[in-house]
């Protein structure tokens, strides 16, 4: 079997990491690849099969911005469902769904993010910078819309 069709067939878990520095700003990448291509989203990934959340939250934090996060300093923010009409190969007709875990970090200073393959550039938002801008995907801004 292809992760297309796993893709095509259930959901995908994954880790959100909507982390604030000191001044409430928001951390955001502008994303190259699908789904969401081209907006700004907060930071996360997939889970891998077996990888605890601890594990998945420290890959992801030190794949995607070079820092490496822990779960015990972080907030559950709850479960969201993330469904796009698209997928990572552009595929037709298959969409994606991800079963988001969002885990809030508040850091005392803000680190040196390194970006990854999948961002052009990161960004700091405040919440509200980041609901009133058009390119910040709206499952980024669903962390921060309680009445969504």
């Amino acid at each position: 079997m292809e992760f297309i069709d796993i893709i095509n067939a259930t959901p995908l878990v994954s880790v959100d990491l909507i982390i604030t520095n000191p001044d409430q700003k928001i951390l955001l990448g502008k994303r190259l690849n699908r789904p969401a291509l081209g907006f700004w989203f907060v930071p996360g990934g997939r889970i891998k099969k077996n990888e605890i959340l601890d594990a998945a939250i420290a890959r992801v934090s030190q794949a995607e911005l070079g820092i490496t996060l822990s779960r015990k300093d972080s907030q559950l923010l709850g479960a969201y469902d993330h469904i796009y009409t698209d997928n990572y190969l552009n595929k037709d007709e298959i969409n994606t769904h991800y079963v988001a875990l969002g885990y809030a970090f508040s850091l005392n200073e803000t680190p040196v993010i390194q970006t990854d393959d999948q961002h052009s550039e990161i960004i700091w938002l405040s919440v509200e910078q980041l609901l009133n801008h058009p390119e910040v995907h709206p499952n980024s801004k669903a962390y921060f819309s309680p009445n969504d």
